[in-house]
């Protein structure tokens, strides 16, 4: 029988571009207005990607970033996960990139798509290479050019998104520091046409009417994916917690999915938790996806909202429908 060891998070990156687009900036693109913005969101600003720069052009330095602090080399690094929607290309998939331009010559790698979730599935996925003896380095990442399917004259969507990467790097723990403790994933395919990109795949290639009719951009029902997020966050963090043998009461951080500062705020007031527990940077950044959770947690480390012993919870649910949620001891 293989032996299965625990697996606990050896470093943390992120990247985000350098362009700011405020909500100001937005309201001279669509009809609205910074305080509409930031009342229904929390979001006062977004970053987008430079003209030209692609997902592992943001993922790149995120990675290099997690390695450092792990003090990982790239030639030790075993297997690359992305979580991304928005690819490179549709193939070679962004791991292949990634694993050519920092050296990682041992690796090798995929791209997970589900969107919001997918760091989360992502990280499980490592985790499991790790447990099962298959991998001893894994680096997970999530990153996203979102701008590029984001339809700027649809103000419904065009407030919400930014662009950023974040990675983490796993590695076997002793047992007595940090460890993933439990992991929850799941989907509703039921749920497909609440979020989506209509066009681009097999189901609708590209052609003149597509592009024309604007089919190549993300479409959300807000109404119904607020409706279903703010349940769902509460149910996941209780059933996780419950899962590895904690409190509510005893998580220090919850680091979600940066969907809508209202859903955070009223998912945090459901679970009777104080006020700072949740992290959030969605006002500097909005949402950007599979990578979120990872920019959330590098600037947690970093400005010390993380300490050894601390117990985790990230949660997260995006388009599929799709969720996940990883209790972990840091």
């Amino acid at each position: 029988m293989v032996e299965v060891r625990q697996v606990a998070i050896a470093g943390t990156g992120a990247y985000l571009p350098e362009r700011i687009l405020a909500n100001d900036d937005l309201a001279r693109l669509v009809d609205t207005s910074d305080e509409w913005i930031q009342t229904r969101t929390g979001i006062r600003e977004r970053r987008i990607a430079d003209e030209g720069a692609a997902t592992s052009d943001l993922a790149i330095p995120a990675v290099r970033q997690a390695l450092e602090q792990a003090h990982v080399t790239p030639e030790s690094v075993d297997l690359i996960i992305v979580a991304t929607i928005t690819p490179d290309h549709v193939f070679p998939s962004t791991a292949c990139h990634i694993q050519a331009a920092i050296g990682a010559e041992n690796a090798w790698g995929f791209d997970l798509s589900a969107a919001c979730a997918g760091f989360l599935f992502a990280l499980n996925t490592g985790r499991q290479f790790i447990e099962s003896g298959q991998a001893n380095t894994v680096v997970v990442v999530g990153a996203e050019c979102l701008s590029r399917i984001t339809d700027y004259q649809d103000r419904n969507t065009c407030i919400l998104f930014g662009d950023g990467a974040g990675a983490v790097v796993l590695r076997p723990s002793d047992g007595r520091s940090g460890a993933l403790l439990e992991a929850i994933n799941g989907i509703d395919g039921s749920g497909g046409e609440v979020m989506k990109v209509p066009a681009g795949g097999s189901r609708m290639p590209a052609s003149y009417e597509s592009v024309e009719t604007r089919q190549h951009f993300m479409r959300v029902r807000g109404r119904e994916v607020y409706r279903f997020a703010v349940g769902k966050m509460v149910d996941l963090v209780r059933e996780v917690a419950d899962r590895a043998g904690i409190e509510v009461s005893q998580i220090a951080r919850i680091i979600p999915h940066q969907v809508n500062l209202r859903i955070l705020e009223s998912a945090r007031t459901r679970l009777e938790l104080p006020e700072g527990v949740i992290v959030s940077n969605i006002d500097r950044y909005g949402n950007t996806s599979a990578a979120s959770i990872p920019i959330a947690l590098h600037e947690a480390v970093e400005g010390g909202l993380v300490k050894p012993g601390d117990h985790l919870v990230f949660v997260a649910f995006g388009a599929g429908l799709s969720w996940g949620a990883v209790a972990a001891r840091w």
